[in-house]
């Protein structure tokens, strides 16, 4: 494909190519949303099943780097920042303890550890097997009791369908191919009048500078290549595709970080990170 960039003064910049779209100018960030993101493939390995709705290379992308989840000076630094805000959240809505929970896309347990630790029968599922081997790993040294296991969404929801009182699935709908089976296999898991909790990225402008050009590229906070501005969404198409599986949408509130104090917090601002907590009839 051949591409082209031109300053156009009322456009800002604005992309010309020989592909999908021959001829026709567009925005970088039209094209970026719009450019084919990943390609299915089927592993030459067990490693992931033919059909699942999984990316190899987004799986393969996180297990490189399965040794580091539990370092806080690590690429994993973000999570470990922003899990107290994430934990405290969920749990005023559904306060935790004693409640059965999945966290799916659980990768090295952060999250699944915290919501144990307050009292919560928590059940973490992953694609990795070398992210699943680390928090099996930390229990030993954290005590905390966690049920880990290596299994689809869209297969546990068949066999255990309306078993959990809360379902949480963060910062994961950004590296599937299909989000929507996700929320549908969701929105199946958990009980009627459960909890269900998604937090992922929105798709404009200030995103792709914030997330992708500043955490990636200029602050360093993240190892690039970790997001793919395609595969963003607005909330109110995560909202959409919540009440289309059976959810209703019960709060919705921003995330967001200042470079200057390096310090998270929860608000109204959902330009960037976003958290939506959703109940299920």
């Amino acid at each position: 494909m051949v591409l082209g960039i031109v300053i156009e003064a009322k456009n800002s910049l604005r992309v010309y190519h020989s592909g999908a779209y021959p001829n026709q100018p567009c925005t970088i960030l039209d094209y970026l949303a719009r450019r084919p993101s990943f390609v299915k493939v089927q592993s030459s390995s067990n490693e992931y099943p033919a059909m699942s709705n999984a990316d190899p290379i987004e799986i393969e992308k996180f297990s490189q780097l399965a040794h580091k989840w539990w370092d806080p000076h690590s690429e994993f630094k973000p999570l470990h920042d922003i899990n107290p805000l994430r934990l405290n959240y969920i749990n005023q809505h559904a306060v935790l303890a004693g409640k059965t929970v999945l966290d799916v896309g659980c990768g090295g347990g952060i999250l699944s550890e915290s919501m144990a630790g307050l009292g919560a029968q928590v059940t973490g599922i992953d694609l990795s097997e070398k992210a699943l081997q680390v928090a099996k790993l930390h229990l030993l040294e954290s005590g905390k009791q966690v049920d880990y296991r290596k299994i689809a969404v869209e297969d546990l929801a068949i066999e255990q369908p309306a078993q959990f009182d809360v379902v949480t699935c963060l910062e994961m709908l950004e590296h599937v191919p299909d989000p929507d089976s996700v929320i549908t296999a969701c929105a199946k898991l958990v009980k009627p009048g459960g909890w269900v909790f998604f937090s992922t990225l929105n798709r404009n402008p200030k995103s792709y500078l914030l997330a992708i050009i500043g955490a990636e590229y200029i602050l360093n906070m993240l190892p690039r290549g970790t997001h793919d501005y395609a595969k963003f969404l607005k909330p109110s198409e995560l909202a959409q595709s919540c009440r289309n599986a059976g959810l209703n949408v019960n709060d919705l509130i921003g995330m967001s970080y200042n470079p200057i104090s390096k310090v998270y917090s929860l608000g109204k601002d959902t330009d960037v990170n976003y958290v939506i907590a959703c109940l299920r009839d």
